[in-house]
Formats: structure tokens, C-alpha cells, sequence
């Protein structure tokens, strides 16, 4: 990526957020279900019980801000954010929680959940398309069905759902295969031949920790090392050899763990090459299948969703690699940047070279998912942060005091899997 033209002081930055989410309320989900599951989904909505206080159905802004197209638009471009990556948020029918943090369905489970997801990846074509080119959805898929994922896939697709898909991070005690195994080498193919990004988001993929006073701090303390598996799945099984124009996106797990995992995987592949180690014994024969090093894929196909970037991430921005950054603000979640968008972006970026800031904010996301960048700057010329303010250091006094988001904490964090 080319970062060396000159960017002037009164330039504006094309802002956009890697990592958002939304989805309709319960009852409009109803009208995006097949006829055929309309009784069930009445039953189930009348039993259900939102586990979620900010997700329950009310006229609540918090809540609102899901579906509310004019609502997110007034705030994301108040906070200078001309398009967005939408990862879903609400419940679909037939889930007792969120998608994110849900292992894979029983196959008991498995069809009226299916009919659930695809309601709201409808949903989703739909609300994108209120914004065309500023909203790249990112519909869901399930994998216990791999023709039903590969028909969903070539549907959302065409229905111009342009973030790609999301797939399960498969839990290490679920009953399906993992992401390895070459049952799912179609999938990969394609979405390579659409040129769909796969999406992998945190939160999921942490198995059944029991009912013990400890398991919600430990599932927590432990999203991001689960969140990293899919990576070395794909890696290793061979899938971004065999295809190297494939995209694979992961969000919200941190940033600052990038690095020592990739040298702690190139050593390891580097060890290898050693007649008789216990590396050659266990990965000899796959790493000899692959053309390139860990750290090698990373830089070719994959980008890293960077939620809560403060300075601590940047800091290690080259040795992740400056091209495969994509800011996000995670909007609407309490955890978000907003309404301190800026704040958070002088706090991260203000001593930072301005082309390597463009790409962080913007071009590396309009890269991966194809946004139209043209487009999208003529939009920014009124409304994008400019290049100076973003260069001023935020002041003790200017750090909000209600702030929740990661971003914001001055508190020095240490390199790791934590978020």
C-alpha cells in the first residue's frame, strides 16, 4: 500500500469503523422469516426473556440505535466516520442470547436457528442498502450444514452484502468438525471466487466452562486466546495456501498480541528445518506443504479489525504491520468510541505519520472490503476529522470522565491476549 503522497495539515482523514454492530428489533424479525416458520417464531417470542438490559425492546436510544438508520447516521458522522463494517448485535428468533457468544447449534437446534440467521442476514441487505456503499454487512453463516452455507454465501452476495460472512469460531467441545478439517474446503473456495471477506469476530469459541463462580472472569480473561485459534487453523490445514486471494478479517480481540504470536510462530516453523527437534517431528511434514512463513501469510491476506487501538497497540503497529490495521469504533456498545471519537483518535494518533494513520482509519478497510474510497472522500471532505486536530495531543483535562471505552484508559496495559 502506497502511504508516501503528501498529506496537508487541512486534509481530512476518510474514516471507517471496522467493527459495528446492529440488528432489528425482535418483532421486525418476524416479517424477514419464512411463512413457514411463523407460528414457531410467534411461541417463541412470546416466551422469550432478553438476557441483555441495553437489547430489551424499548424506545430506548441505546436500543434504537441498532435498526435506527437516522440515529446512526447523526452520531457516526458526528464522531467523523463516513461508512462502517456491521457485525451483528440484536438476537435473531429462535436464539436464547447473542450469536457471539453462542457455541454451535445441536441438530435439534439447527434448523430454526438456520431460519433465525437468514431472517437476519434479510434484514441486514436491507438496512445496508438504506446507506449504499457506507454499510458493509457481515452476514452470519452456521456450519452444520455446508450446502446451506454455500447457498446462503452465493445469496448474500447477490443481495450486496459486501462485508462477507462470519463464521462460527467452533468451541473446542462442539459436536462439529473443527476448521481444519477439509470438509469446509468449499466454503473457503468460495468465498475466494466472490471475493467475500471471512470474518471472524471475538467472543466466541470458548467451550462450556461450567456453572462455577469463576466462569464468567475466566471466559472473559480468555476470549482473545480463543478468538486467535482460527488463524493458526487456517494457517497450518493449508487453506490460505491453496488460496491466496482469500481475505480473512479478525475483530475485536486485541491488536497487541499480533506480534509475539507471529514470531513465536515464525521461530517455531524456523525450527522445523532442524533434523531430529521436536518441531520437526510434530509440524515437518505440513510446513513443508506451505510456500510461506506465518508472519508471510498474515501481511498477504489477513487484516486485523483493531477495536479499543489505543497507544499501547500502536506502538507495536509496524511489527503487526501497518497495512493489515483497520480502526474500529464498535458502535453502538457502551465499550465504544462514541461519543469521544475524536478524543480517542488524538489519544492513539496524534504523534503518529499522517499516511500511516489514513491507512489505519480508512484505506486498509476500503482494501479489504471494498468500499468505494472515491467515493467515500468526497463524503469525508465535509464531515472526516482533519489531518491537524487529529495531530494534537490529548491533554490530561481532556480525557472525559464518563468514558468506558478501552481506547480511553490511561492505565499502561501490558502486550497480551486481553482486549
Amino acid at each position: 500500500m502506497d502511504r508516501t503522497h503528501a498529506i496537508t495539515a487541512d486534509d481530512r482523514y476518510v474514516v471507517i469503523s471496522s467493527d459495528c454492530h446492529a440488528g432489528a428489533s425482535i418483532p421486525a424479525y418476524g416479517d424477514y422469516l419464512e411463512a413457514r416458520h411463523r407460528d414457531d417464531f410467534a411461541s417463541w417470542e412470546a416466551s422469550f426473556v432478553n438476557p441483555y438490559d441495553d437489547l430489551v425492546d424499548t424506545e430506548a436510544l441505546q436500543y434504537r440505535r441498532n435498526f435506527d438508520g437516522a440515529i446512526r447516521q447523526r452520531e457516526l458522522e458526528a464522531d467523523g466516520i463516513v461508512a462502517e463494517v456491521v457485525y451483528p448485535n440484536t438476537i435473531p428468533p429462535f436464539f436464547p442470547s447473542g450469536t457471539l457468544t453462542l457455541p454451535a447449534p445441536s441438530a435439534e437446534q439447527y434448523e430454526l436457528r438456520w431460519a433465525g440467521i437468514r431472517a437476519h442476514n434479510r434484514w441486514l441487505a436491507d438496512f445496508c442498502n438504506e446507506l449504499p456503499g457506507r454499510r458493509a454487512g457481515v452476514a452470519q453463516l452456521l456450519l452444520n450444514d455446508l450446502d446451506d452455507a454455500m447457498a446462503e454465501t452465493r445469496r448474500v452476495k447477490e443481495a450486496g452484502l459486501f462485508g462477507g460472512v462470519m463464521i462460527p469460531n467452533l468451541a473446542p467441545d462442539d459436536d462439529l468438525p473443527p476448521l481444519h478439517a477439509p470438509v469446509y474446503e468449499p466454503l473457503w473456495a468460495l468465498c475466494e471466487e466472490l471475493g467475500l471477506p471471512v470474518n471472524m469476530h471475538g467472543g466466541t469459541g470458548v467451550p462450556n466452562l461450567g456453572p462455577y463462580p469463576a466462569t464468567p472472569i475466566l471466559m472473559f480473561m480468555e476470549f482473545g486466546w480463543y478468538a486467535q485459534r482460527p488463524l493458526l487453523r487456517l494457517m497450518f490445514s493449508g487453506v490460505f495456501e491453496r488460496h491466496p486471494d482469500l481475505t480473512f478479517v479478525m475483530t475485536e480481540q486485541g491488536s497487541s498480541w499480533v506480534p509475539g504470536l507471529l514470531a513465536g510462530l515464525d521461530w517455531a516453523v524456523d525450527r522445523t528445518t532442524i533434523a531430529g527437534s521436536v518441531e520437526e517431528r510434530f509440524g515437518g511434514e505440513i510446513v513443508r506443504s506451505l510456500s510461506l512463513k506465518p508472519s508471510e501469510y498474515w501481511a498477504r491476506q489477513c487484516f486485523l479489525g483493531a477495536s479499543f487501538m489505543g497507544p499501547h497497540d500502536c506502538a507495536v503497529r509496524e511489527e503487526t504491520g501497518v497495512d493489515t490495521i483497520m480502526w474500529g469504533s464498535d458502535y453502538p456498545h457502551s465499550e465504544g468510541t462514541h461519543p469521544y471519537t475524536m478524543e480517542a483518535l488524538r489519544y492513539t494518533f496524534a504523534d503518529v505519520d499522517p499516511g500511516e494513520v489514513r491507512a489505519m482509519l480508512g484505506t486498509n478497510a476500503a482494501r479489504a472490503y471494498g468500499f468505494d474510497l472515491d467515493a467515500l472522500s468526497r463524503l469525508a471532505g465535509e464531515i472526516g476529522p482533519h489531518v491537524a486536530d487529529v495531530a494534537v495531543p490529548l491533554t490530561d483535562d481532556e480525557f472525559p470522565t464518563d468514558a468506558l471505552s478501552p481506547a480511553l484508559d490511561r492505565m499502561k496495559k501490558p502486550v497480551g491476549n486481553i482486549s
